[in-house]
């Protein structure tokens, strides 16, 4: 299935199979258990829907703080990778200890730490596509890592949900069923990640002979400058990112808690959102190939106007086949639109300098949410509407396209 790729590309595309079993877990058992610990504590729906997303937003805001730290500083001669392992590992001990942590204030700090290292993963992860493939195949490449990453994800996630299915009829204690669960996606997401710590070797890269930290500083204000001033596709492009990339992780990451807080079935909406990753690795597949025919530019705005079908949908929605039909939309375009985005942004960069310049499309949202999920915390609070808060996510759809727009304008 794989033998049109590098061996290369098959450890990249690896990665994003190990990394995707924890981004499902993000996604469902990890704000089931949260919302768990929280009725121990005697939270209220509301007040656990608004917790879950601020610790969600904190989580990105320190990821687009040190995200762009980082990548610049990886761009220099053989970083990248002692870089990278150094945070996968970290986000697999913090994995771990999800499953042990006692109670709702420790387990929320636990998970920012884990996700903050997953997100910074993936600013390594995602500027490594220009050392392990060319030009005229990123986009297949990206689109690949997406499905089999949703596809891939399945497995281990199978494995836990009958873990936690035991766990919720008491054939096995629930915690010691939820311990076994994050102990089982820790060890996916290292082992399935160690091909590309064999492999990988950083082909492009920066020579700095003075203090790389204070060097790295210095570039990443010279790249914002010159990106202003001289590379309006690439900075009206991440501004676009920006907003509609925002909307789509608030959704990926706040769908059980929203449909917990809509008072649906914990376990069907787990077995809906399985359902949903292979719908995500097919259509993932059909629009890497799309890419042969039409732009990626012009893919990249179908999926948007599907999100934003999805957060006026989420007004109507009350029921658990309801939230199934919204499953299935957000699951034809989510991994499309990740992974264009992503291979689309790689085409447009210097090559050199991608690590630096993955660093700055982080702060735009990769992995994690900031502005959706403030917006929905904060509108939720305020009017108690669950259906309300998900509908204002529209508008950052709404903006992100017309930024989009304005970029693809530029380009010629």
């Amino acid at each position: 299935m794989f033998k049109r790729f590098t061996k290369l590309e098959r450890a990249w595309i690896f990665y994003d199979i190990g990394n995707s079993a924890f981004t499902m877990m993000v996604s469902t058992i990890i704000p089931i258990w949260f919302n768990a610990l929280s009725e121990q504590a005697g939270m209220t729906d509301s007040q656990y829907l608004a917790y879950w997303s601020f610790a969600t937003s904190a989580a990105t805001i320190m990821v687009a703080l040190i995200g762009p730290i980082f990548g610049t500083i990886a761009d220099n001669k053989d970083f990248k990778k002692p870089m990278f392992t150094t945070v996968l590992v970290v986000g697999v001990i913090g994995c771990v200890l999800l499953g042990i942590v006692p109670n709702w204030l420790m387990y929320l700090i636990t998970y920012v730490i884990a996700k903050v290292c997953y997100s910074s993963s993936l600013v390594f992860y995602d500027s490594m596509i220009n050392d392990v493939t060319t030009p005229e195949r990123m986009d297949d490449v990206s689109a690949q890592g997406y499905a089999w990453g949703y596809l891939g994800s399945c497995i281990p996630f199978l494995a836990a949900l009958v873990l936690y299915f035991l766990g919720t009829i008491n054939v096995i204690p629930i915690r010691l069923a939820i311990a076994i669960d994050f102990i089982l996606i820790a060890a996916w997401w290292f082992g399935v990640s160690v091909p590309l710590l064999k492999e990988y070797k950083q082909k492009y890269y920066v020579e700095t002979h003075a203090d790389k930290i204070k060097a790295a500083f210095t570039r990443l204000g010279k790249t914002l400058a010159n990106m202003y001033r001289n590379e309006k596709k690439v900075f009206f492009f991440l501004l676009g990112f920006f907003f509609y990339i925002d909307g789509v992780y608030t959704i990926i990451d706040e769908a059980v808690a929203i449909g917990t807080s809509l008072g649906l079935d914990q376990m069907g909406l787990l077995v809906v959102l399985l359902l949903t990753q292979v719908v995500a690795f097919v259509f993932a597949t059909i629009f890497g190939r799309l890419t042969k025919k039409y732009s990626s530019v012009t893919l990249i705005t179908v999926c948007i106007f599907g999100y934003t079908f999805v957060a006026f949908y989420a007004l109507t929605m009350k029921t658990l086949w309801q939230f199934g039909i919204m499953a299935f939309v957000v699951g034809m375009f989510q991994g499309a639109i990740q992974a264009l985005s992503r291979s689309y942004y790689a085409q447009i960069i210097p090559a050199e300098a991608s690590g630096e310049y993955f660093g700055l499309y982080d702060i735009c949202g990769k992995g994690a949410a900031f502005m959706g999920t403030t917006m929905v915390g904060i509108t939720v609070a305020i009017t108690n509407n669950v259906n309300i808060a998900v509908a204002t996510l529209a508008i950052l759809f709404v903006a992100g396209f017309f930024l989009l727009r304005k970029s693809a304008s530029l380009e010629a």
